[in-house]
């Protein structure tokens, strides 16, 4: 790949961020890049690597991605990330945190570039073929893709894992090797190590077969896209959540195909036929006084008013007490924080009142603008909070005595005429 076809790859950007884990592939790109650099000075080149903390060389590997960076003068970002369970496996949590710190390092104007190639393709065709996707999943990566208000490029995705050695080794380049790659117990390993040598022995050109595979599911699912975006739109709320009414009159075929656009624009990982009929029957079909959910890798589709929404699991936090000790202050929570600011009715704290957090209230209790007392679960439902909501929501107490909830209401015990708000950042 010539500086002149690398520049076409990224077109129109010259200013790019680049995936760098030291590794073969990553380190071809930036050599290319650089080589590209160096022909047209107006380009502009950072690099990122994520410490994942997985490893017990991943500071070494930090190190040797500092010292090629510094010798060809690129700017590294080295962003060190903590992986948290929220069971989606080692390697699509690691996934997940790599993207959001991409994410976070992208400046006005840059696109982001990684170095997936051929082989990579052809595991991601034949993981998604394991789940039993569809079209849309089975068209694995495109070399172009929207990310983070830019775009995400893979220049290198027509490229074999062999043709990169070459360059490799033509250039006298050095890379690091994960000792987690030889790890045949992740799924993708196990496809690159023991699975795709023996299809690519016995039909050479299996890689490139596949990549045409998941070009022409590309393709179609770009019609499907077309043909159904009226459709989408007329049963998705100005909320977001997908109606259910009139998908009940859809055959199955068109109905899965609509909750598949409403799940990619989202964006969720492409569900299996089964999980797509679990969403319908056990979530959307479920009977009225149900509160169904369904997990999927982090989030969940839940019903709501008739509608599928798609939320970020929050587990409940209903039982937890936290002490605000100096309301002058913000108090941070683990879902966000939570402050004080003119302009409200709630009043302060007498010295002798105790200030907490809560998330769930007991008794019948008597909020201004409504007649009456009534137990908070009907308070959530008049003011349609929605159920995934209810155990996450702050609610401030003053001793034992609720005061409000965050941007909901205020109690009559709490209520003054001119007085703070209670402000929730999430």
């Amino acid at each position: 790949m010539t500086s002149s076809v690398i520049a076409q790859s990224v077109l129109p950007y010259r200013q790019l961020l680049v995936g760098f884990s030291g590794g073969l592939d990553s380190t071809v790109l930036l050599h290319r890049l650089m080589l590209w650099r160096e022909q047209e000075p107006d380009v502009q080149i950072r690099a990122i690597h994520v410490h994942h903390g997985l490893s017990s060389n991943a500071d070494r590997w930090v190190a040797h991605c500092e010292s090629l960076c510094k010798a060809w003068h690129i700017p590294l970002i080295v962003e060190r990330v903590t992986l948290h369970d929220e069971g989606l496996g080692t390697e699509a949590q690691a996934r997940k945190a790599r993207y959001l710190a991409f994410e976070k390092a992208l400046q006005v104007g840059e696109a982001l570039v990684t170095a997936q190639h051929l082989d990579d393709q052809c595991e991601t065709f034949l993981l998604a073929l394991k789940r039993g996707s569809g079209p849309a999943g089975l068209s694995a990566m495109p070399v172009r893709t929207g990310f983070a208000g830019t775009q995400l490029i893979r220049p290198l995705l027509g490229e074999t894992r062999i043709s990169l050695e070459k360059w490799a080794q033509d250039h006298n380049l050095c890379w690091i090797d994960d000792e987690s790659n030889q790890d045949d117990s992740y799924d993708r390993n196990f496809l690159r190590l023991r699975v795709v040598p023996l299809l690519s022995e016995r039909w050479p050109h299996f890689a490139e077969a596949t990549a045409r595979s998941a070009e022409l599911c590309a393709e179609q699912e770009s019609l499907l896209d077309e043909l159904l975006t009226e459709e989408l739109a007329s049963v998705i709320s100005t909320e977001g959540g997908l109606k259910i009414e009139p998908l009940k009159a859809m055959s199955p075929v068109r109905r899965a195909a609509l909750i598949r656009r409403w799940l990619a624009a989202h964006p969720a990982q492409m569900p299996s036929r089964t999980m797509l009929n679990r969403i319908w029957e056990e979530v959307a079909l479920a009977r009225e006084d149900a509160t169904p959910r369904l997990h999927l890798g982090g989030f969940e589709v839940r019903r709501y008013k008739g509608e599928l929404w798609w939320v970020k699991y929050q587990p409940s936090m209903t039982d937890q007490i936290i002490d605000w000790r100096d309301p002058s202050v913000p108090l941070m929570l683990p879902q966000g924080s939570v402050s004080f600011a003119e302009g409200g009715h709630i009043r302060l704290p007498k010295p002798d009142e105790q200030v907490t957090i809560r998330f769930k209230a007991s008794g019948i209790l008597h909020i201004v603008g409504r007649h009456g007392g009534r137990k908070l679960k009907k308070i959530w439902q008049e003011y349609n909070i929605p159920p995934w909501l209810r155990g996450t929501t702050p609610l401030l107490f003053y001793g034992e005595t609720l005061i409000a909830a965050a941007g909901v209401f205020v109690t009559q015990e709490g209520w003054v005429e001119k007085g703070v708000r209670l402000e929730w950042k999430a």
